[in-house]
């Protein structure tokens, strides 16, 4: 393992630029159209829903390019598809800008799926994984802890964006942060990792991998938080207002989102990282059902928490996604793995902004509370039955104390 200059990164300068690149990467893709949705649209002469339904299907692109994705950072690690993400995703910002009717821009939000779907957490923690093999959980928390702030970040600079200079050059700076910071810091600041296999130019069959009861389980559980994720992601000011906050009362309560999440990872990185992973993910499935009681049960004026409370769950959820299957199966394969399980996650992910919609029309902030507290609730009991260990694991456990990072 070397780098561009000879000495491998510590791994706190690997945490810092991928903790870094990932907050860039999340601001500038998934949480854009929450700000640029109707800008886009009334440029482009297509609806809101409809910029939304591109942006859908920009998630199943990124979804159902996951196990590839994973099975080239298995062999040859992260840094090469990282880079490449900065630069699909600036090309994918630029035609965003450059778009002038629906087919145009639903070529650019394919194109920013392709970008999503090997720039993101997936292939960040593979990347991780593959350098660090079971130690990587903490180097895990450490980049999520970063990219927490994505959203909080993000949705103000692009505000800002779009009072000042319009959409379209708001994603031109944005495709253009990717080139002048995220490429740079992923191309000289990532370890190139050895490939594991000699490179003889013949195509290689996907490695075997079983879907035992805890992938099955694992796959429930991890569409399930995305699902919910996806939903507040999208809605959770909507929802907020249907259960009777003022608007600028549901904007402050949902930006507590942020903060609460970092705070959790924190928390994960301090308390929880000297136990087995399942017990954080047990813990953060009480998060989002707990926040839906405590808004059903006292109304508006819980709003803040309401926001506080979904974020300290997603916030440590968001880790389990790579650190579970660590946990459980190793490293071996590890990328390929989250491929696989990440692919449905993509799916509900995808569909959760619709179907909540669905739910606001038909039964208002009550009923898409409780839609997604259900979703919540069992993937807290999808995590209470998974073993922490099986039969196909004969690496050594997950070590319970690791360097901090």
């Amino acid at each position: 393992m070397v780098s561009t200059a000879g000495l491998p990164p510590s791994r706190r300068t690997v945490v810092l630029a991928l903790g870094a690149t990932q907050t860039l990467a999340w601001g500038s893709s998934f949480y854009l159209p929450a700000i640029l949705a109707a800008p886009m649209g009334s440029a482009t002469g297509v609806s809101i829903s409809t910029v939304f339904a591109l942006f859908s299907v920009a998630l199943l692109i990124s979804g159902l390019l996951g196990p590839s994705v994973g099975r080239r950072i298995d062999r040859l690690g992260g840094r090469g598809v990282l880079v490449a993400s900065n630069v699909v995703l600036a090309a994918g910002l630029a035609a965003l800008a450059a778009a002038t009717d629906m087919v145009t821009l639903g070529l650019a939000f394919a194109l920013l799926g392709v970008g999503m779907g090997i720039g993101l957490y997936d292939s960040a923690f593979a990347a991780l994984g593959r350098l660090y093999g079971y130690d990587a959980r903490s180097a895990i928390t450490g980049i999520s802890l970063m990219a927490g702030f994505a959203s909080t970040i993000a949705w103000p600079l692009t505000s800002l964006g779009l009072e000042t200079i319009g959409w379209r050059g708001t994603c031109l700076s944005w495709a253009a942060a990717h080139v002048l910071i995220g490429l740079p810091l992923n191309w000289f600041l990532l370890p190139v990792a050895a490939p594991l296999e000699p490179q003889t130019g013949e195509a290689k069959p996907p490695p075997a991998i079983s879907f035992d009861r805890n992938m099955w389980l694992l796959t429930f559980a991890f569409a399930a938080i995305w699902f919910v994720a996806g939903a507040m992601a999208a809605h959770m000011p909507a929802i907020l207002v249907a259960s009777g906050a003022s608007q600028s009362a549901a904007i402050l309560a949902a930006s507590l989102m942020g903060p609460a999440q970092v705070a959790a990872r924190v928390f994960e990185a301090r308390v929880l990282m000297r136990y087995h992973p399942l017990l954080s993910a047990r813990l953060a499935c009480l998060g989002h059902p707990l926040a839906a009681a405590v808004l059903l049960t006292a109304g508006p004026v819980a709003a803040p928490l309401f926001g506080i409370l979904h974020g300290l769950g997603n916030g440590i959820l968001t880790i389990a996604r790579g650190t579970v299957p660590l946990a459980i199966y190793g490293p071996a394969n590890y990328g390929y793995r989250l491929g696989l399980l990440g692919a449905p996650a993509r799916v509900a992910q995808a569909s959760a902004p619709y179907v909540v919609s669905v739910a606001l029309d038909r039964g208002g902030g009550n009923m898409a509370l409780i839609l997604t507290a259900a979703a919540g609730v069992l993937t807290g009991l999808a995590f209470l039955v998974i073993r922490q260990q099986t039969e196909h694991n004969d690496e050594p456990p997950l070590e319970q104390t690791g360097e901090r990072t």
